[in-house]
C-alpha cells in the first residue's frame, strides 16, 4: 500500500495527501480511539489523566521565557503557548535556538506552580500502537540494506537515484553538477537543490537500476571536478519500496507528534513499567545521527514527546544515553548539521533533571564520563609535556566541543543538600578526572619574552582562552559543590593540592639562592619572568585558592590534616609570575611578543575571565602574605619577580632611558599590585561580607566612572550562573534618571555612596582609572572641596587573612616608600613619575587607616601595628617618610596632588602612634590648618555675597515689571492710537479686496561658497536643496495598487480624493547658487561611485545627493523664485465687480475658451506634439529658467515613475500636484500636533512650502501655453458640465484641493494668444482667483453633503431657526431628495468640520503665492472657521454661495451619479496602534503562520506598521516579483502599502525596519523600553520591555512628515556600510 501511494519523485498534491489520510492514517485513528477518532478525541480531552508535562518542541527562534523566582535553573522555560500569568514576573524573554521542549508540568523544573492552565488536564495511554510504531519508525529510517525490504513488507521492484545534502558544496555546484547529469532545466535543478537544502535528501531520478545508476555515476564525476569541488556529492542507488516506506515512517512520526502534542491533549505511554524492549528501542534511537535533515526532526521531535514524556523511559533513556555518550559527541563534532536537530542536544533534558542528574553521577559515573569525552577529542592537541597546545586547530570543530562543556555546566546546575557515600564516591572520582583536564592546561601556551626582533608568526591564543571561559561557571560549581559538604571539601582540597604540587614539579627547578634587604636574608630560587617561560593559564592554582577560601569560610580549616606544613607561598608563586607577566606587558616589554600576548592579558581582566583568572591570582597571594612567611620577605619576593630588587637595594644605576622607563612603570604596577593585596577585601571569606555587598562595591565604582544604563552595569559586572546580583543593589547605591525621547535611562552614584570611591580599584582598566579620577575630581572641585582622593575605609580581614596587614609596617614596606620619595625628592623626570608617587601616598594612606582602626580597636599598649612611628624615624643617609613628604609637597609636577598630600600629613600628625612616639600630644602645624580654615571662611564670605546680590537683583526686577504694567494701564488710550493704520490692514489673500504684499529685499547666503546674493528674477538662480518622494501617507485606500492605474499620466490632472498616492516635496532650507550646486553635484557624482556600496546610501542614477550641510537625502534643488509685489486699484476693483458678476465671469470665460484655436482643434494624440511649443520666461534669468526645468523634470520622473521627459505635456500637472499634496501634507501634520495654521511651521519648512508654490506658479510660463490652456480647459469641465470634454471625472471622484491649484496656477494661460503675450491685470487675476475659488468651494460642499453617509434627521439634534441652518436643510434636502426633517444645524456643524481641512490648505496655499499676511485669529490659533473665510474673502455662511448663484451652479448639482470612494473629513493616518506589553507581539508573532510555508522551518515574523499586516520575511517561500525582480515579502509589500516606503517591527529582533525603495534600508530602536529605558535589540538581554509613548510618537512623526528616507541615508552615512545587505530580500 505503502509503495502504490507514495510518488516520491514530486510533492504530494492535496488529492494525493487525502488518500494517505484515508487509507493509511484513518485506520490507525480508529484502532486508537476505538470508535471515531472525532469522538474518542473530544472524549480524551474531557476524561483522561494527565502525565503533566506539555512537551512542545521549540522551534528555531520561538519565543521563551524565563523565570527568575519561579524556575529552578536557567534552562526552565515555557513558550509563548504556556505563557499566562501562573508564573509571574516573566521577567526574561529570548528566542530559542531549536530543541528542547516546554517545561510547563515538570515538578522538577519548577518551584511553584509547575503546570500552567493548559495543561493542568487529562491524558490518555496507546502502549500497543505506540510499540508498534516506534518499532516501524525505528526499524525503517535505519535499514542499511536499500536493495531489500524487512520480511513482512511487500518489495516494489523500481529504484531511485538520491542525492544528498553536504557541507562541501554550494548551490552552484549541485546546481551545475544536476543540468549535466539528468539533462534538467536550470528550473528543475534549483528546484531540486532547494529540496534537498530542506530536507537533507532528494530523488532526482527514478527507473531501472541500471539508469539510476548511470545517473549515480554521472553526478559523483561531474561534483568531484577539479573546479567545483574535492569530494563528491553524496548519491545512491535505493529500492523504491525502501524510500516509500522510510518516507511513510516520517509521515506516520508527523501524524503520532500531531496527535500527542498537537490539537489534542498528549498521549503519553503510562507510568507503569513499559511491556515492550524500550532499553533496545532507545539504543536504535541514539543513532538517529546518521539520518537526512527531514528525517532527524521528525524523529527527534518523536523522542521529545514519547520518550521523554515518560519518568522511567525517560530514565532508561539517559542511561543509554550516558553509555553512548562519548560516541553520540564524537559523531557531533565531526557533523556538519545544527545541534538543534542532533541527538546528543537532549542531554539539557536529562542533565537538568535534579533526581535525573543525581542518579547518572552516582550509578553512571556522568561527570567522569563527560570529562573523559572532553579529554578524548582534545587528546590530539597534548603535547609531550602532557600540556594542551592548540597551534593549528579547527576553529570549527572547536566550537562543536563547547558543547560538551554544557552538558557539564548542566549536570553540576542542581547542588545537592544531601549527601550519600555513593554520592561523595562518584563525585570525586568525576573531580579528579576533572583535575586530570585542568592539569593539561596548568602551564600550557607558555610564552617568552621575544627579545632583538619582533616574532614572526603570532601564535593562536584563541582556543585556550576559550576553554577557559567555558571552564567559568563550571570551575565556581565545582567549588560549591566541594563546599557544601565537608568531608568532600577536605578530600578535594586535597586532592587539588597533590595536583598543583605535582605541575609545579614538571618545570626545572633551579638551587635556590640568599638576597638581602635591610637586613632581611631571603632564602629562595631565583625567576626572571622576562627572561624564563612564563603561562598565563593556571587552573589549578586558581581552584586552589578558590578551594582554600571556601575552608577558611566555613571554618574546616582548622580540621584540615597537616594544614600548618603547606608552604602557600610556594604554591602562590606562579599566580605571581602571571601577574609579573601582566605588568610587564603593561610596561611595554613584551611589545615584541605581538598582539596576541596583548589580547590575551586583556582577556585576563576582562569581565569575562577575571572572577577565575585574575580575580584568583591576587586571592592566591593575600593567602601567601597571610601565611606564616614574613611579611618583608614576602616584599622582597615581590621585588624580586618584578625584577626591582636591585632597584629598591641601591645596587644598580642605569642611564639607559629605555630602561629608567621601564622600572619607572614596574614600580607602577609593584605599587599597585600591593594596593590590591593589601586594600581588596571584598571577597567572602577574605572579609566579613555578602556577595551584594561585593556587588554594591563593584557598581559604585561603575559609576564612578560617569552615569551608566542598566546594560551597561551589567555588561562591567560579572556574570554567576546568568545573574549578577544587581537588581537587588541598584536602588540603594544609584538614582535613577528617565530618558527622554532619544537615548536611555542613566543610573546616578548617590553622595552617600561616595565616600566607597577608590581611585585603585583593581578592576578598572586603564581609560576607566582615568575616566574615574577625573571625574571624581571635576566633582570635588564643583563642590568647592579639596582635590585629595582618599583611600577608603576597607572591612577587616577575616582572622586566616589578619596577617596580609603585616604588610604595611614591616621594614621593607616603609624602605620602599622612602625610596619612593626619595627619588621624586630628587626631582629628576627620569627617575620618578606621578603615578608612582600617587600611589605611594594611598599606601600610606591605607597604612594610617589601618593603624587607626586596630587603635579603635584596642588599647595602644596592646597593638603592635606601628607604621606611624617608623615613617617618622630616619636613618643616617636618608629622610623620614614623614620629612619627604614635607618635601615632595612642593614639587610644581605634584601640585595635582598636594591636597592628597596634605591630608596625608595631617592624618600623620593625628596618628596616635606619633603621639605615642613623642610621649605626649603635639599642636597641628599652622601651616597645616590655618590655609583650610582660611578657606572655609572665604567660602562662607562668598557665598553671603552671592545671596545678597541675588536678593537685590529680584527686587529691582519685579519693581520694573511693576512700573511697565502701571504706565500701560494709564496710557492705554494712547497705545492704541499710536498706528491707526495698522488695525485697517486688509488681510484678505485674494479676490479684489486682497490685501497688499509687503515689499521685502531677500539676501541670502550659499552654504558652499559663503557669499551673499539677493534674490531677484534677473540674478543668477539660487536653489533650495529638495527631495521628491512618492507618498501614501494621506491614502484614504491603504493597499490598493499602485500601479498604472492610478500613477498613469492619463490621471496626473484629476487627483482622486482617496489620495492613493501623491507626490511630496520636501527640503532642509539650505540654499546655494545654482552654479555651486552643479559643481558640487558633479563632484559627488564623480567621488561618490568609488566608495564602497555607496549605491547603498544615495542612488546616483537618479539624481541623489546629500545636502552639504545636514546631510539630508536630496533629489533635485528648487529655485527661489522672487515673490513680486502687486498693489489692486479697490476703487477700479470695485467698479469692475458691479458688472463681473460669476455668471458674466463664466460666460467670458467660456467665450474665451471658445476663440482658443489650440483648444477647439486639439485631441488628446497631438497633446504631446504641441507641448514642444515652450513658453519662454519672461522677466527670468537663464539659471532660473535652467533650474525650474530640472526640478519640473524631477517631479514628473519620480511622481509618475516614468523615464524623465521635460517636454511631456504632464509635466506642470505633476508640479500643480506636487505644490498640492506638500501643503495637504504639512496642514495634516499642523492639525495632528494641535498647532496654529500660521506661525507654527519650522523656518526650513516654510521656506520650502514658498519655493514650491512659486515654482508650481512659474511652470505656465516655461511649458507650452497651448497645453497649458487645455489642461485647464479639462479641469473647468468638472465644474461646468456645460463645457464637453472627454474623460472628464465626476465632483465625486476628484480632489478638490488639487483642482483648485491647478486652476488658479493655470487660468493665466488663457490671456496667451499665438502671436501676442498678454498677462492678466492685477484686477483680472483678483477676480480670476476669487471666482475659482467659489465654484470649487461650492463643489466641494456639494462633495461633502454626498458623501456624508448618514440621513441627519431631526432626532437627536436641536433645531434653530437660524439662517444658515435653514440654507444648509435645503441644499440637504436638495442634493439628496429626503423628505424628512432634516437638522440643519447638524448638517452646517458638519460641513464645517469637513470643509475645514480644504479651507486651511487653501489659506496656505494662497499665503504662499500672494504673500498676503494671515489675521491674527489665524496665526495665533488653530484656526477658526471664520476667520479663515475671511482671509479668502468667502461668506461666513457657505451655503451663502449657492443662493446668490444657483443659477450657476445648477447643473453642477445634478452631475454626481460615481458613487462616493471617500467621506470628509478624510480620515488622519496614523501608524497602527501597539500593545503596551511586548511579550503581546510575541504571542501574536508565536501564532503566526506563513500562508506560503507548511513546514516548521524558522520564520521571520514581520509587523508592517502602517497598516498592520502581518509579513513573513527574509524567507524564500514569500517572495514574489517586482518590476523583474525577485524580492521579499516586506519589499513588495511597501510597494504597494507605501510607494516604497515601509516601516515594519521585527518582532523577533525587536527592531524596527525603515525601507525606502527595494535596495535600501536601515534599522531604527524600537519603542519599547525595559524598565531601565532601554531599547533591547536581538532580546539579548531578555527583560520585559513595555510601549513608550513618546518614542513611537517620534517615529509616528518621521513617517507622517516624509523623513524616511532621510533618516536611511543619515543612519546609512554614519554607520558606514561595509558589507552589502540584501534589502531587497526582507
Amino acid at each position: 500500500m505503502v509503495p502504490r501511494t507514495y510518488h516520491l519523485d514530486t510533492v504530494l498534491d492535496p488529492q494525493e495527501e487525502e488518500r494517505v489520510q484515508k487509507c493509511l492514517l484513518h485506520p490507525l485513528e480508529c484502532f486508537l480511539f476505538g470508535e471515531d477518532p472525532e469522538e474518542g478525541l473530544a472524549k480524551l480531552k474531557q476524561g483522561s489523566e494527565s502525565s503533566g508535562i506539555c512537551g512542545r518542541v521549540f522551534k528555531e527562534g520561538e519565543t521563551v521565557y524565563s523565570c527568575r523566582d519561579c524556575a529552578i535553573d536557567p534552562t526552565c522555560v515555557p513558550p509563548t503557548c504556556c505563557h499566562s500569568y501562573d508564573h509571574n514576573p516573566l521577567n526574561i524573554m529570548h528566542a530559542s535556538s531549536g530543541g528542547g521542549f516546554c517545561d510547563c508540568g515538570d515538578l522538577e523544573a519548577w518551584k511553584i506552580g509547575p503546570c500552567c492552565a493548559i495543561h493542568d488536564q487529562g491524558t490518555a495511554r496507546a502502549e500497543q500502537l505506540f510499540r508498534c510504531l516506534l518499532r516501524y519508525v525505528t526499524e525503517m529510517l535505519v535499514w542499511e540494506k536499500y536493495y531489500e525490504l524487512p520480511e513482512d513488507l511487500e518489495p516494489r521492484y523500481l529504484y531511485l537515484c538520491v542525492l544528498y545534502n553536504d557541507d562541501h558544496h554550494s548551490f552552484d555546484h549541485v546546481i551545475y553538477s544536476l543540468q549535466r547529469s539528468i539533462k534538467c532545466t536550470q528550473a528543475v535543478a534549483q528546484a531540486h537543490t532547494a529540496l534537498i537544502d530542506k530536507e537533507g535528501r532528494w530523488i532526482v531520478k527514478k527507473g531501472t537500476v541500471l539508469a539510476c545508476q548511470e545517473v549515480n555515476d554521472l553526478i559523483e564525476v561531474r561534483s568531484n571536478a577539479v573546479h567545483i569541488s574535492q569530494e563528491a556529492l553524496r548519491v545512491e542507488v535505493l529500492l523504491y519500496a525502501v524510500v516509500a516506506h522510510q518516507t511513510f515512517a516520517l509521515r506516520l512520526g508527523n501524524w503520532f507528534q500531531k496527535i500527542v502534542s498537537g490539537e489534542a491533549d498528549p498521549v503519553h505511554p503510562g507510568n507503569h513499567p513499559v511491556p515492550f524492549p524500550v532499553s533496545c528501542l532507545i539504543s536504535r534511537t541514539l543513532f538517529f545521527w546518521s539520518l537526512p535533515l527531514g528525517a532527524r526532526r521528525i524523529v527527534y521531535e518523536l523522542i521529545f514527546c514519547s520518550l521523554l514524556m515518560d519518568t522511567e523511559s525517560k530514565r532508561l533513556f539517559a542511561i543509554e544515553f550516558t553509555k553512548n555518550y562519548d560516541m553520540l559527541q564524537q559523531c557531533f563534532i565531526f557533523d556538519y548539521h545544527d545541534r538543534s536537530i542532533f541527538i546528543s542536544s537532549l542531554s539539557v533534558q536529562i542533565f537538568t533533571v535534579p533526581t535525573l542528574a543525581r542518579h547518572l553521577i552516582e550509578e553512571a559515573k556522568v561527570i567522569k564520563v563527560i570529562v573523559g569525552t572532553i579529554m578524548e577529542v582534545l587528546k590530539g592537541h597534548l603535547c609531550d609535556s602532557n600540556r594542551f597546545q592548540f597551534q593549528g586547530y579547527n576553529s570549527d570543530k572547536f566550537f562543536r566541543i563547547h558543547v560538551i562543556f554544557h552538558d557539564l555546566r548542566y549536570i553540576l546546575i542542581s547542588k545537592p543538600t544531601e549527601w550519600t557515600d555513593a554520592l561523595r564516591t562518584a563525585f570525586l572520582e568525576g573531580f579528579k578526572a576533572f583535575l586530570d583536564l585542568l592539569g593539561c592546561m596548568q602551564g600550557m601556551e607558555e610564552v617568552k619574552r621575544q627579545f632583538g626582533q619582533h616574532i614572526e608568526v603570532e601564535p593562536e591564543w584563541e582556543a585556550g582562552f576559550s576553554l577557559q571561559i567555558q571552564l567559568r561557571h563550571i570551575l565556581s560549581m565545582f567549588q560549591d559543590w566541594c563546599a557544601s559538604d565537608e568531608t568532600v571539601l577536605l578530600q578535594a582540597f586535597r586532592e587539588c593540592h597533590g595536583a598543583l604540587i605535582h605541575c609545579n614539579h614538571r618545570a626545572n627547578q633551579s638551587e635556590p639562592t640568599d638576597f638581602y634587604m635591610c637586613k632581611q636574608i631571603l632564602h629562595i630560587r631565583p625567576y626572571k619572568v622576562s627572561q624564563e617561560p612564563v603561562s598565563i593559564h593556571l587552573p589549578i592554582s586558581r581552584l586552589f585558592a578558590g578551594l582554600y577560601l571556601h575552608l577558611c569560610r566555613t571554618g574546616a580549616i582548622e580540621r584540615l590534616h597537616q594544614h600548618a606544613s603547606y608552604d602557600y607561598t610556594y604554591l602562590a608563586e606562579h599566580s605571581l609570575r602571571c601577574l609579573v607577566l601582566v605588568a610587564q606587558v603593561s610596561a611595554e616589554m613584551w611589545r615584541r611578543n605581538g598582539l596576541s600576548l596583548v589580547s590575551q592579558v586583556y582577556y585576563y581582566q576582562d569581565v569575562k575571565c577575571r572572577d577565575e583568572m585574575y580575580d584568583k591570582d591576587v586571592l592566591m597571594l593575600q593567602v601567601g602574605a597571610a601565611s606564616k612567611m614574613d611579611p618583608n620577605h614576602f616584599l622582597m619576593l615581590l621585588l624580586l619577580r618584578f625584577e626591582l630588587f636591585d632597584v629598591f637595594n641601591g645596587s644598580t644605576s642605569g642611564k639607559d632611558q629605555e630602561l629608567l622607563k621601564q622600572w619607572n612603570r614596574l614600580t607602577e604596577e609593584m605599587l599597585f599590585l600591593l594596593i590590591v593585596i593589601i586594600g581588596e577585601r571584598y571577597v567572602p571569606g577574605v572579609s566579613e561580607v555578602t556577595k551584594e555587598d561585593v556587588t554594591m562595591r563593584e557598581v559604585i565604582h561603575l559609576l564612578c566612572i560617569e552615569p551608566m544604563a542598566h546594560s551597561g552595569l551589567v555588561k562591567g559586572l560579572p556574570e554567576n550562573s546568568h545573574e549578577t546580583g544587581l537588581e537587588s543593589v541598584i536602588s540603594k547605591v544609584s538614582n535613577f534618571k528617565k530618558p527622554g525621547v532619544s537615548g536611555h535611562g542613566l543610573y546616578e552614584v548617590k553622595k552617600e555612596c561616595l565616600p566607597e570611591f577608590n581611585p585603585f580599584f583593581y578592576h578598572y582598566s586603564k581609560s576607566q582609572h582615568s575616566k574615574a579620577e577625573d571625574s571624581q575630581k571635576k566633582r570635588r572641585a564643583q563642590e568647592g572641596t579639596d582635590q585629595a582622593l582618599r583611600p577608603p575605609v576597607p572591612p577587616a580581614f577575616c582572622p586566616a587573612f589578619s596577617s596580609v596587614v603585616r604588610l604595611l609596617s614591616c621594614d621593607i614596606f616603609v624602605h620602599i616608600l622612602r625610596r619612593v620619595l626619595q627619588r621624586a625628592a630628587k626631582d629628576r623626570s627620569t627617575q620618578w613619575t606621578e603615578a608612582m608617587v600617587q600611589r605611594a601616598l594611598h599606601l600610606i594612606g591605607q597604612a594610617l587607616l589601618e593603624e587607626k582602626s586596630q587603635l579603635e580597636a584596642a588599647a595602644d599598649e596592646e597593638v603592635a601595628f606601628d607604621f606611624s612611628v617608623k615613617a617618622r624615624l630616619g636613618s643616617e643617609h636618608s629622610k623620614s617618610v614623614f620629612q619627604l613628604l614635607t618635601k615632595v609637597k612642593s614639587l610644581p609636577a605634584l601640585e595635582g596632588h598636594s591636597d592628597m598630600v596634605k591630608r596625608v600629613e595631617l592624618y600623620m600628625c593625628l596618628a596616635p602612634g606619633g603621639w605615642r612616639a613623642m610621649n605626649r600630644p603635639k599642636a597641628l602645624p599652622s601651616s597645616l590648618l590655618s590655609p583650610q580654615v582660611a578657606q572655609d571662611k572665604d567660602k562662607a564670605e562668598r557665598k553671603r555675597k552671592a545671596d545678597a546680590a541675588k536678593l537685590h537683583r529680584q527686587k529691582i526686577m519685579a519693581q520694573m515689571s511693576a512700573m511697565q504694567r502701571n504706565f500701560i494701564e494709564s496710557n492705554k488710550m494712547l497705545y492704541d492710537n499710536i498706528f491707526p493704520g495698522l488695525q485697517r490692514e486688509r488681510c484678505v489673500a485674494l479676490g479684489p479686496q486682497r490685501g497688499s504684499t509687503p515689499a521685502q529685499r531677500e539676501v541670502l547666503t550659499c552654504i558652499l561658497c559663503q557669499e551673499e546674493q539677493e534674490v531677484a528674477a534677473l540674478s543668477q538662480a539660487m536653489v533650495l536643496t529638495a527631495c521628491v518622494q512618492r507618498s501614501t501617507v494621506l491614502t484614504q485606500c491603504r493597499g490598493k495598487a499602485l500601479g498604472t492605474e492610478n500613477a498613469s499620466p492619463s490621471n496626473s490632472l484629476f487627483m482622486s480624493p482617496e489620495l492613493v498616492v501623491g507626490t511630496h516635496t520636501g527640503s532642509c532650507g539650505h540654499i546655494m547658487h545654482s552654479s555651486c550646486w552643479q559643481k558640487y553635484f558633479e563632484a559627488i557624482q564623480n567621488t561618490t561611485r568609488n566608495r564602497l556600496h555607496a549605491e547603498l546610501i544615495i542612488d546616483l542614477e537618479n539624481g541623489q545627493y546629500l545636502c552639504p550641510l545636514c546631510k539630508s537625502l536630496c533629489n533635485t534643488v528648487v529655485p527661489l523664485v522672487p515673490l513680486e509685489p502687486l498693489t489692486i486699484d479697490y476703487e477700479n476693483a470695485e467698479i469692475v465687480g458691479q458688472h463681473l458678476t460669476l455668471p458674466r465671469w463664466i460666460l467670458i470665460l467660456l467665450a474665451r475658451i471658445n476663440g482658443l484655436k489650440s483648444i477647439n482643434h486639439s485631441s488628446g494624440e497631438d497633446r504631446s506634439d504641441r507641448a514642444c511649443d515652450r513658453g519662454n520666461l519672461v522677466g527670468f534669468s537663464d539659471s532660473i529658467a535652467e533650474m525650474l526645468v530640472v526640478c519640473a523634470t524631477t517631479v514628473h520622473r519620480v511622481g509618475l515613475e516614468t523615464p524623465p521627459n521635460e517636454l511631456c505635456p504632464h509635466v506642470p500637472t505633476m508640479a500643480w500636484n506636487t505644490c498640492a499634496f506638500t501643503i495637504q501634507a504639512i496642514e495634516n501634520v499642523l492639525q495632528e500636533e494641535d498647532k496654529a495654521l500660521f506661525g507654527s511651521l519650522q523656518n526650513r519648512q516654510l521656506v520650502g512650502l514658498n519655493a514650491v508654490i512659486q515654482f508650481s506658479a512659474a511652470q505656465r510660463l516655461k511649458s507650452s501655453q497651448a497645453v497649458i490652456q487645455t489642461h485647464f480647459t479639462d479641469m473647468l469641465a468638472v465644474l461646468l458640465p456645460t463645457i464637453s470634454r472627454e474623460n472628464t471625472p465626476s465632483i465625486l471622484e476628484v480632489d478638490f484641493f488639487h483642482l483648485l491649484v491647478g486652476m488658479v496656477l493655470s487660468v493665466p494661460a488663457l490671456y496667451h494668444e499665438e502671436a501676442v503675450e498678454l498677462q492678466p491685470s492685477a484686477v483680472s487675476s483678483a477676480y480670476n482667483h476669487l471666482y475659482i475659488l467659489h465654484l470649487v468651494t461650492m463643489a466641494h460642499l456639494v462633495q461633502v453633503l454626498l458623501t456624508s453617509g448618514t440621513t441627519t434627521t431631526a432626532v437627536g439634534f436641536i433645531f434653530y431657526e437660524g439662517e444658515e441652518a435653514r440654507a444648509a436643510a435645503e441644499l440637504y434636502i436638495t442634493l439628496t431628495q429626503l423628505s424628512s426633517d432634516v437638522s440643519g444645524s447638524a448638517v452646517a456643524e458638519g460641513v464645517k468640520r469637513a470643509i475645514t481641512p480644504f479651507l486651511r490648505c487653501t489659506a496656505l496655499f494662497f499665503n504662499g503665492l500672494t504673500g498676503v499676511p494671515p489675521p491674527v485669529e489665524i496665526s495665533s490659533t488653530a484656526g477658526h472657521t471664520e476667520a479663515l473665510c475671511s482671509y479668502l474673502a468667502l461668506p461666513s455662511n457657505l451655503f451663502q454661495l449657492f443662493w446668490e448663484h444657483r443659477e450657476s451652479v445648477r447643473p453642477l448639482l445634478q452631475r454626481y451619479w460615481s458613487p462616493p470612494p471617500c467621506r470628509y473629513p478624510r480620515r488622519r493616518n496614523h501608524l497602527i496602534d501597539l500593545p503596551a506589553d511586548y511579550s503581546s507581539l510575541l504571542n501574536q508573532a508565536s501564532h503566526f503562520k506563513c500562508p506560503k510555508s507548511n513546514d516548521g522551518e524558522r520564520k521571520h515574523p514581520t509587523l508592517c506598521l502602517v497598516c498592520g499586516t502581518m509579513l513573513c520575511s527574509q524567507s524564500t517561500c514569500c517572495q514574489s516579483q517586482l518590476e523583474g525582480e525577485d524580492v521579499g515579502a516586506c519589499t513588495a509589500h511597501a510597494a504597494t502599502c507605501g510607494a516604497g516606503v515601509g516601516v515594519f517591527l521585527s518582532i523577533r529582533e525587536c527592531e524596527i525596519v525603515l525601507k525606502a525603495s527595494k535596495t535600501r534600508g536601515s534599522t531604527y530602536p524600537a519603542p519599547y523600553l525595559d524598565d531601565y529605558g532601554e531599547t533591547d535589540p536581538q532580546l539579548v538581554r531578555g527583560n520585559p520591555l513595555h510601549l513608550c509613548p513618546e518614542r513611537y510618537k517620534k517615529l509616528h512623526q518621521l513617517w507622517q512628515q516624509h523623513c524616511v528616507l532621510e533618516e536611511i541615508a543619515r543612519s546609512l552615512e554614519v554607520d558606514n556600510v561595509m558589507f552589502a545587505l540584501e534589502w531587497q530580500m526582507l
